[in-house]
């Protein structure tokens, strides 16, 4: 008999230990959903808040109606555009900081961007400043050379666009070109 006193209150713990308490639960659930909801709110209000500090930005150039034959042609990723010579501080001005698929097309008039899902931009041929190839831009880091970097000017700013080929191979071609299209580059580097 004391046998079966003593494994009634066990009994009983291990039946109370087995009740799931399912307001806290659920109370953790939201506050963490919240949570989460609350820091994406945060990062878009910060994304806007860079939009509109970059909104003296002129609009981006159209490709002219004929901008003549390609020199050169690739499909890839377009990374993002930058503050030239500062790779983290992006600029998200008309579409610019968005990340898409990208054509590249370089005739003697400029770079025509054309960009699935995004604004296309051209950038004429006496805004070309330079060509290069890096290891990142902001929010993209690859193994050195990785990147295909176009300095190029709009208006008062110098813009460093970010791009990736399919085919990697294409890139050194790309900077000669672009490079060989603005004669106050040298072999040391761009005139700055």
């Amino acid at each position: 008999m004391t046998s079966v006193k003593l494994l009634l209150p066990l009994a009983a713990e291990q039946k109370s230990a087995d009740v799931t308490d399912w307001a806290a639960r659920i109370g953790w659930v939201v506050g963490l959903l919240l949570f989460i909801a609350f820091v994406y709110w945060l990062m878009r209000q910060g994304w806007k808040w860079r939009g509109s500090l970059q909104s003296g930005l002129p609009a981006l150039p159209t490709a002219p109606e004929t901008p003549g034959e390609a020199r050169l042609s690739m499909t890839g990723r377009y990374h993002g555009s930058t503050t030239a010579g500062h790779w983290l501080d992006r600029i998200v001005a008309h579409g610019l900081g968005a990340r898409s698929r990208v054509e590249l097309t370089l005739t003697d008039a400029g770079l025509e961007v054309v960009r699935p899902g995004a604004n296309d931009f051209f950038v004429p041929a006496g805004c070309l400043r330079e060509a290069r190839l890096d290891k990142g831009i902001a929010g993209k880091v690859l193994a050195e050379g990785g990147l295909l970097i176009v300095t190029w000017q709009h208006g008062d700013t110098l813009i460093d666009s970010g791009f990736r080929s399919d085919r990697s191979a294409e890139h050194p071609a790309w900077v000669e070109a672009v490079n060989a299209m603005n004669p106050s580059i040298t072999t040391e580097g761009p005139a700055r």
